[in-house]
């Protein structure tokens, strides 16, 4: 099984925290099958809204998700 992530981000009520503002405006940016690209995707879309503090993206690791009793899955 490929070690999917997401890549998201959106507004946050406090640039501290994770809780977005408006989930319906999250904006998605993609699956990837390994932490490498799906950190890349993450990196560049965060150093896009560097200048805005609320602004917050994140790599959510879809894998662990998906088989979470798994020992193999790390």
């Amino acid at each position: 099984m490929a070690k999917l992530h997401l890549v998201f981000g959106g507004k946050v009520a406090d640039p501290r925290h994770l809780e977005f503002v408006d989930t319906s405006a999250l904006d998605i940016v993609g699956i990837y099958p390994n932490y490498e690209d799906a950190e890349e995707a993450w990196r560049s879309s965060a150093q896009r809204t560097v200048d805005d503090a609320e602004m917050r993206y994140v790599v959510v690791h879809l894998h662990k998700l998906l088989e979470p009793g798994d020992p193999t899955n790390p």
